[in-house]
């Protein structure tokens, strides 16, 4: 026999099943991975929001603050009040 062929020679067909073998695994590899994307992306639509948290008026918040502390008297604080409810 030539060189390269036969049993056992580098030309043989040893790796026929191992190519096979390593194709099915990447095509097996590449299904689940798409399963795994569908199944993530269909997940993440039945994902609820957040509920929105409390709005909180911050300068009226600020301005009870300042008046509590005495940097304010109350005509100041009534004024800036109304003008902040506007």
């Amino acid at each position: 026999m030539p060189y390269g062929y036969g049993p056992g020679g580098f030309g043989g067909m040893w790796w026929g099943p191992v190519v096979g073998f390593l194709i099915m695994l990447a095509v097996l590899a590449a299904v689940v991975w798409v399963i795994v994307a569908v199944a993530r992306s269909a997940w993440k639509g039945r994902e609820e929001p957040p509920p929105p948290l409390p709005r909180r008026d911050s300068a009226l918040e600020a301005l009870r603050e300042r008046y509590a502390r005495g940097e304010i008297d109350r005509d100041t604080y009534e004024r800036m009040r109304r003008d902040l409810e506007r």
